[in-house]
């Protein structure tokens, strides 16, 4: 079956919005339909696209001031008592700061916590890199019960939004600061743990690309450009790093004989950490690797430091050309 994509995506003119926006919408809506939920931020409500559920639902709302470690015992505490927690920071700080109280008073307790980190990743741009979060995926899945979910785009992260307060799991759900290309529509399908097929060439493929949250749009373009150049190949888009989809990873793999993950995190621990884990198993395969290299980020224009950790399309097309 054939996903239902923005039809300009190839257009110079597709529409961007801001991923973090997404989850914004998503917040309020996920209040309106229960009325468990509620949301902490520390101090960074406008940034972090919590401010209309705080204008719609202010007894709903709790300003926690800088206390990322705070916020997560006290959203443990909520849940225990039935509601559905989300909170939100920086994802330098939440999970960053926050790490062993989100592992033992939500992980360990096994209470359905919902940890918006955002900025994430080097396209933060000029808060340089103490505030690049690229770390992140790495921190959250290797937490057992927790479930990691990366959106592609604005849509997308609603729609996971709207999905995870009805789940009774801790969640992490990473979100981008910048404007990033629409690429799924209303009716793209999203369900937590399910991968979903975004490109595939006229051609058969000779390599599946792997990707996630803000580089799927690169991954997909890159595939475009390989199809022109006479190389083949599929581009999977992982909304969910955990659980991962395994059954579309290794299919993937069997089909096209080669993948490249592409992801805008260190690739050390990351989503390729995850899909290597299972084709180390399951179907051992040619794979290459685009993320950050083992550096920390730095000051500079979002499109700038992508291109400069080797994340932007001609590396994911060099990336592919390498693994064949």
């Amino acid at each position: 079956m054939k996903i239902p994509l923005n039809p300009k995506l190839f257009d110079t003119d597709v529409e961007q919005a801001p991923i973090r926006a997404g989850f914004g919408e998503g917040l309020v809506l996920a209040g309106r339909a229960d009325e468990r939920v509620v949301a902490m931020c520390c101090d960074l409500t406008e940034s972090t696209k919590m401010d209309a559920f705080a204008k719609e639902f202010p007894k709903r709302f709790f300003e926690m001031g800088i206390m990322e470690q705070s916020s997560a015992s006290v959203a443990s505490g909520m849940a225990a008592m039935g509601k559905i927690p989300f909170i939100s920071s920086y994802a330098m700080f939440s999970p960053g700061r926050n790490w062993e109280q989100i592992r033992t008073n939500i992980c360990y307790n096994d209470r359905p916590v919902k940890i918006a980190g955002s900025h994430a990743g080097v396209s933060v741009g000029p808060d340089g890199g103490t505030h690049q979060a690229c770390e992140d995926i790495a921190l959250t899945r290797v937490m057992p019960r927790m479930v990691v979910i990366t959106p592609c785009d604005s849509i997308e992260a609603r729609k996971a939004t709207i999905a995870c307060a009805k789940t009774n799991s801790p969640t992490y759900i990473r979100l981008a600061r910048e404007k990033t290309p629409i690429i799924t529509t209303e009716d793209t399908p999203f369900e937590i743990g399910k991968a979903q097929e975004f490109f595939r060439s006229a051609s058969a493929p000779k390599v599946g690309i792997i990707a996630c949250g803000s580089l799927v749009y690169n991954a997909i373009i890159a595939g475009k450009e390989l199809e022109e150049e006479g190389t083949g190949s599929i581009v999977l888009n992982i909304g969910t790093v955990k659980p991962m989809d395994r059954e579309a990873v290794i299919a993937l793999a069997k089909e096209c004989g080669s993948i490249v993950t592409v992801e805008e995190h260190q690739v050390a621990g990351g989503m390729g950490s995850a899909v290597a884990e299972i084709l180390a198993i399951e179907h051992p395969t040619k794979m290459a690797f685009i993320g950050v290299q083992d550096l920390f980020g730095q000051s500079g224009t979002p499109a700038e430091l992508l291109e400069h950790y080797g994340m932007g399309i001609s590396h994911i097309k060099e990336a592919v050309r390498k693994v064949l």
